[in-house]
């Protein structure tokens, strides 16, 4: 840049005797001047230019961060599903258990009625047998008494 605002408000342009101004003094302040208007106009630009890239690269961002968001929920309500289908499904395993384990036990109930009942006829039937066979026992033992006496 050719002046700072200092400068400019210390700037004195000469007289010349007839003609006012120096003009010369005056052109060549003109043109410093608009060499630093031009550089000012050209470093706004760019700056406006800077701040819509980096405008854009925000907004990017933030269509970013908003999608994130939405992945974010999304996710922690299909882990909340997720989880509330693992506990159904345990429920639903621990009931079937409980249940089979129910028919298990009804089952060995059964079985040891019936081995209950067979062992309880089967002792009957050894009683049976045993007085029979005594009662055979006896009247052979009270035939062959009849043959020697």
């Amino acid at each position: 840049m050719n002046y700072t605002s200092s400068e400019l408000s210390r700037v004195s342009v000469r007289r010349v005797l007839f003609d006012g101004y120096s003009k010369k003094q005056v052109d060549n302040m003109l043109a410093k001047i608009i060499e630093d208007y031009n550089e000012m106009n050209n470093t706004i630009h760019e700056l406006k230019c800077q701040v819509s890239g980096l405008n854009e690269t925000v907004q990017h961002y933030k269509v970013l961060e908003e999608s994130l968001q939405h992945s974010i929920l999304v996710a922690q309500h299909t882990a909340e599903q997720i989880k509330a289908n693992a506990c159904d499904k345990a429920k639903n395993i621990i009931e079937e258990a409980e249940l089979k384990a129910q028919k298990i036990i009804e089952d060995a109930h059964n079985e040891a009625r019936n081995i209950q009942a067979k062992y309880e006829q089967l002792k009957s039937e050894l009683f049976t047998f045993k007085t029979k066979s005594e009662a055979l026992l006896q009247a052979q033992m009270d035939v062959l008494k009849q043959m020697f006496a």
